[in-house]
């Protein structure tokens, strides 16, 4: 006799019809003892928190399966990072690091494991019903004591095999928690947001009636200006303002971005930017003059300068940009006296190097303070 296909499935029924199925064969308990003798294999899946809701990143790194081998499946837990401290910062109003000091890093920790279970439910319900057979009651959770000492102990091989190097980077970093963010966390909560764009005069050493025209969307690093870098294949052209019969140095193809016609500048001079390779300018600020002495505040060629957006002359603070770390340390252009410029702390806020606007928030600086 052949079974009547129904014309219809009701997925929601079939699916319920299966878990139970599933947990009266107790089939996940069985599927081990089958596979017990077979070789072994380790998923090494990274751990969710349980301060967030499951999603499909998830439920695709979970739908893996191991057939043929013999798995140890144990549900993780990562109760460290900025998404804890995030959900606690955010529920208790905490704005910083000092705030976390007056109540304390054991009452801070307390706050912290009291959440990190939160929704834990709901994500076993989740990957239950994604067909997952995975051990909910011997999970690890990485607050575990033995589970950070286990990761230390591996770090410690990898440095006793020569395969850790200090190095110097340019990161994301949060002045909420005072503390660099990886490329995940720092794409958590990404808003779009107004930023200033602005164009600021250098004038040549020896030649002060000429400036380059540089452009830069971070008015706040103006400070650490250290150099200017232009492209070298591409042309520059020295112009005189007819308004301001005031001459200046910028790209060719960015003449847009400082005139609105022609009829507005006359062109004195044209040539690649790898003539200006070394050309000297005066320092913006006073604050580090002295690196002058040091390879400074002089013009450097890299290929990263385009010519669809600003002057086609890009100031260099190397300790807030990749490409300007990467360009500075390829001039030798990073430090004084082997001391890194970065006038800036963890919070946010400069240092007493800029006496102008020592104490103030860099992003308050992103005004007119800086740049008028």
């Amino acid at each position: 006799m052949v079974e009547r296909v129904p014309e219809s499935i009701n997925f929601p029924s079939e699916e319920e019809k299966i878990m139970t199925f599933w947990k009266d064969k107790d089939c996940f308990q069985e599927c081990l003892k089958q596979s017990k003798n077979r070789p072994k294999f380790t998923f090494y899946d990274g751990p969710p928190f349980a301060t967030g809701l499951p999603h499909y990143g998830h439920i695709l790194a979970g739908t893996i399966k191991d057939s043929g081998f013999h798995v140890d499946r144990r549900f993780g837990w990562d109760c460290h990072g900025l998404p804890v401290e995030y959900e606690i910062d955010k529920t208790l109003g905490i704005k910083g690091p000092d705030d976390v000091a007056k109540m304390g890093i054991a009452e801070y920790n307390k706050q912290c494991r009291g959440i990190v279970m939160r929704y834990s439910n709901e994500w076993e319900t989740a990957v239950k019903r994604m067909g997952r057979w995975i051990d909910f009651d011997n999970d690890y959770k990485t607050l575990y004591p033995w589970f950070m000492e286990t990761v230390w102990w591996v770090f410690k091989q990898l440095y006793d095999k020569g395969m850790v190097y200090r190095g110097v980077k340019v990161m994301p970093f949060s002045t909420a928690c005072n503390t660099p963010l990886s490329n995940f966390e720092s794409h958590q909560n990404y808003k779009d947001v107004q930023d200033p764009s602005v164009i600021v005069n250098f004038p040549l050493v020896g030649d002060e009636d000429v400036s380059l025209i540089a452009w830069t969307t971070t008015p706040w690093t103006l400070p650490s200006n250290l150099a200017l870098c232009v492209n070298p294949e591409f042309f520059y052209v020295k112009v005189k303002d007819n308004a301001t019969e005031k001459t200046y140095i910028l790209m060719e193809a960015r003449l847009g971005a400082l005139f609105k016609s022609e009829s507005e500048y006359t062109i004195l001079d044209k040539f690649q930017g790898k003539t200006l390779k070394g050309k000297k300018y005066k320092p913006l600020f006073p604050y580090f003059a002295e690196c002058g002495e040091q390879g400074a505040f002089q013009v450097v060629l890299d290929n990263y300068v385009k010519e669809e957006e600003g002057t086609g002359v890009v100031h260099q603070a190397p300790y807030f940009g990749a490409d300007d770390f990467r360009v500075c340390t390829e001039y030798k252009i990073i430090a004084r006296d082997q001391a890194p410029i970065c006038p800036v702390d963890s919070s946010g806020c400069f240092t007493s190097e800029v006496t102008d606007f020592v104490g103030q928030y860099v992003k308050v600086s992103d005004t007119s303070d800086i740049y008028m």
